[in-house]
């Protein structure tokens, strides 16, 4: 008890640091950047020999080397922040970490507790099915279970979509997409719902892929971005900043290929929005 007194006495005058002066001073003060990463949602944000992985840590790594700049640091520690699902939004409120690098989709309703940085991907939800069902649309779900993570917003989207359509899919919550993809493939459930690289992602993940795939058809557009806390606009500048030149150097186009490559060309979507945000300096 004693021992996490300590760590709380320590740790709550950072937190009100960042709060009381900002983001960049204190990363200017401490040396330490603070990402916050998830461990199991490839090809964005995994974990991988114990190292923070995929297309939105790179991402993150950049934005942080260009942060470095700006600020004229020598030298710049990130400190990575493990983070489940769950405590994407609230650690960012909290202020527990400087960004979340993960698969955020930018809402209004989030954005009324954190801020968003530009864009960094867009896709749409869809649902993971074995390879041997007879589904290929929504529609053909209806009756059958679907799992889906609750605090997602997959999943208000997928309870918006079945009632607009009149579907009766039973919604099952699941706690994590391991728990997910392993109740359709022992048959507890008939899909899994989640954004669709995200689903490609997991499926080939596990050990029989090949039994696994994804409908055709998407329910909701997904736009992604950085997290940040709200009240900060020097800090959300300087990370739009890093992004906005990264797009239009075009070095964009390699971290795709690195991460996403083996799922397809960028879709014409995406291609357009890194075209749009690359923003002059």
């Amino acid at each position: 008890m004693k021992r996490i007194a300590i760590a709380l006495v320590l740790t709550l005058p950072l937190v009100a640091a960042r709060a009381d002066v900002g983001a960049l001073a204190a990363i200017q003060n401490s040396g330490v950047i603070r990402l916050g990463h998830l461990q199991n949602s490839p090809p964005f944000s995994y974990l991988e020999g114990g190292t923070p992985q995929g297309y939105s840590v790179e991402l993150c790594k950049h934005v942080a080397e260009s942060i470095q700049r700006q600020l004229k640091l020598t030298s710049l520690r990130i400190q990575w922040v493990p983070l489940k699902l769950q405590e994407r939004i609230p650690a960012v409120r909290e202020r527990k970490v400087d960004i979340e690098c993960g698969t955020t989709t930018w809402t209004l309703s989030r954005q009324q507790e954190v801020d968003f940085s530009l864009m960094t991907f867009v896709d749409g939800a869809s649902v993971l099915v074995r390879r041997n069902s007879d589904m290929l649309r929504l529609a053909d779900l209806n009756g059958k279970k679907i799992a889906v993570v609750p605090t997602t917003t997959t999943a208000s989207a997928l309870q918006a979509t079945l009632k607009a359509r009149m579907l009766s899919a039973v919604v099952v919550p699941v706690d994590t997409p391991e728990e997910g993809v392993t109740k359709l493939r022992e048959g507890e459930v008939d899909g899994y719902a989640s954004d669709r690289v995200l689903l490609l992602g997991q499926g080939l993940a596990v050990k029989d892929e090949a039994n696994l795939r994804v409908l055709d058809e998407d329910f909701s557009v997904e736009p992604y971005a950085l997290v940040l806390a709200r009240g900060d606009p020097d800090f959300r500048l300087a990370i739009d900043r890093a992004l906005a030149a990264l797009y239009r150097s075009g070095d964009i186009e390699s971290i795709f290929e690195r991460w996403l490559g083996p799922l397809g060309r960028p879709s014409t979507l995406l291609s357009a929005l890194y075209y749009l945000q690359s923003i002059p300096e």
